[in-house]
């Protein structure tokens, strides 16, 4: 399988190059995801099935509320 040319660091690991960030990249049909700290080891899935996982999880989380 054929790896993206080019990955996306998450928003949410904040500044800088560290080792700590989740990367997403895309090749034709599939979505690749990957820890930087381990950047030969990623987890595909077709884009349906990654959508299909995310709304899941938004579903299920609990909401935040100011004190």
């Amino acid at each position: 399988m054929a790896a993206p040319e080019t990955w996306q660091k998450s928003s949410f690991s904040g500044g800088g190059d560290g080792n700590n960030c989740i990367e997403l990249g895309s090749t034709a049909n599939t979505v690749h995801l990957r820890e930087s700290d381990t950047p030969a080891t990623t987890l595909t899935a077709p884009p349906n099935a990654l959508a299909h996982l995310l709304a899941g999880i938004r579903k299920d989380a609990p909401t935040h509320q100011s004190p």
